[in-house]
């Protein structure tokens, strides 16, 4: 499946990006100066550039207003969701300003409320929504993981093969009983029957399934 790359102006130490036929690398704002430093090229510019301090050339920039009602990394997703993708890898979505930071959190469940595969990539660990369904990792991931309810209330959240396992819970967005789990090298599974989850993991050394 072809995936679009989504590259903004937060935090970012590296970008493995590996663009086959098909893919879509799309820079907002900012991120256009890693995508610079990292040798790779954007499809689409987009963005009001404030962070960039300057105005791409050519005919594949969108330029925004500074007065608008959404990010520059949403309205690079939504270009990508307009160019027919599905499928979502986003770097410099985290670090820098808290608020962005939150925002992109939302953005990622605005993905999985749409039923579209995405994961943000930070330094040293990676972010994914899950709504009403389930998400495994193999046994090669380490690290420590944390589910979060994004959703007011998550019912029947259940939790194998990591140290800490829940069966059918019932998780708020007001208490952390999600908070640092870790892989212990089996395959493991998380799973929500109804609502939306943020689980974020570090040490990504394996790939989801």
């Amino acid at each position: 499946m072809a995936v679009c790359y989504v590259v903004g102006a937060g935090e970012c130490d590296s970008l493995p990006i590996k663009k086959q036929d098909g893919d879509m690398i799309i820079s907002a704002d900012g991120g256009a100066k890693y995508l610079k430093k990292f040798g790779l090229t954007a499809d689409i510019f987009i963005g009001d550039f404030d962070s960039l301090g300057s105005i791409p050339e050519g005919d594949n920039v969108i330029r925004l207003k500074p007065e608008k009602d959404v990010t520059d990394m949403y309205a690079a997703v939504c270009e990508g969701i307009a160019n027919g993708f599905s499928e979502f890898e986003i770097f410099g979505a985290t670090g820098g300003r808290l608020d962005h930071t939150v925002a992109n959190i939302q953005l990622a469940a605005s993905l999985a409320d749409k039923g579209l595969k995405h994961l943000i990539h930070g330094n040293g660990y990676s972010i994914v929504a899950l709504k009403n369904s389930f998400i495994t990792f193999d046994a090669s991931f380490s690290g420590y993981i944390s589910v979060f309810s994004h959703s007011d209330v998550c019912m029947g959240v259940s939790i194998e093969g990591l140290k800490y396992e829940l069966s059918d819970a019932r998780l708020t967005n007001t208490f952390t009983l999600g908070v640092s789990n870790e892989f212990i090298g089996k395959e493991s599974k998380i799973s929500v029957e109804k609502g939306t989850l943020v689980i974020i993991y570090t040490d990504r050394k394996g790939e989801l399934k």
